[in-house]
Order: structure tokens, then sequence, then C-alpha cells
């Protein structure tokens, strides 16, 4: 299964991947939200091998899952690949420069199911594509609305 969108931003471009490589910032916002995260010793903190083990409910069971970046390239991409146990996948944030104060990012995730259970819930998530592509764009909103306020907020103390 495969989901793409994409948003503007009033952000430079810098600032956008900046705010999107700041992995104790989204550790931190994660952990408010009650998901668990570890870090697996001998892994970079930050950069191409940094990984996490991440911990957290959904759909009434604790699910878990290993996130490792896999790719990074300064103020354009960020790839990491996600793996657990019935499900793995890859994740794309591209920041594309449209003007020197607006940037636009694109997100695309690609998941493939490794058990039957999985590749049943990704044959129900393909019979209701559209509202499961509609959540993602809502998602990605919300992550526009918070690098925004990031941004907004680091002008504030510059």
């Amino acid at each position: 299964m495969k989901l793409t969108a994409k948003t503007d931003l009033d952000v430079p471009a810098a600032q956008v991947y900046a705010i999107l490589a700041d992995f104790p910032a989204w550790e931190r916002e994660a952990a408010r939200h009650g998901i668990v995260i570890e870090r697996p010793a001998g892994t970079p903190l930050v950069g191409v091998g940094a990984e996490w083990k991440i911990q957290g409910m959904y759909r009434g069971k604790t699910r878990r899952l290993t996130l490792r970046m896999e790719e990074m390239v300064q103020d354009k991409q960020l790839k990491a690949s996600v793996s657990s146990a019935p499900a793995e996948g890859i994740g794309e944030l591209e920041v594309i420069v449209l003007s020197p104060r607006r940037s636009r990012l694109r997100v695309e995730i690609e998941m493939k199911p490794k058990t039957l259970a999985s590749r049943l819930f990704f044959n129900t998530m393909r019979l209701a594509k559209g509202r499961v592509q509609a959540r993602f764009e809502a998602r990605l909103g919300q992550v526009n609305a918070r690098i925004k306020e990031s941004y907004e907020r680091s002008l504030k103390t510059a």
C-alpha cells in the first residue's frame, strides 16, 4: 500500500528540513502521546543508521516497530525504513524549494504485509483508500502546523 501527500509551507526549505531532522523534539512529542521510544545501543543518535524501537497502542493492542534512518540529504530528503512483525515499509520526506520563504513537503509511505492478517488489513485499507488518504493528508496538515509553529517560535527567540 502506497500513500503520497504534499503540503506547502510558508517556511524556508532549510528550516523545514532542520525541524524534521530534530529527532529529540519528535521523541518528546511521541512521549507526550504515550509512545515509548528506546534507542538501541551502538546506533548513532542522528544521521544515517539512527534507530528507534517504538512501542505504542493501536486498535487496542500494543504494537512494536523499528524505525531506521536510511538516507539523509541535507535540506532535501529524509528516508527511513519501518519494520514490525506483521509489516515492513519505507517512508520518504522530501523538501522542495518553491521560493526563498516557501517550500513544499512531499511525504510518501509504502508498506508491505508480512503476514496473512496484515495482508487482510491492507486489503481493507485499499477498499477505503479515499478515507485513508484523507486521514493521511489531515495528519500531514497537523505536521505542517507543527513545523510552522516551531519556525515562528524560533524567529521570536532569535
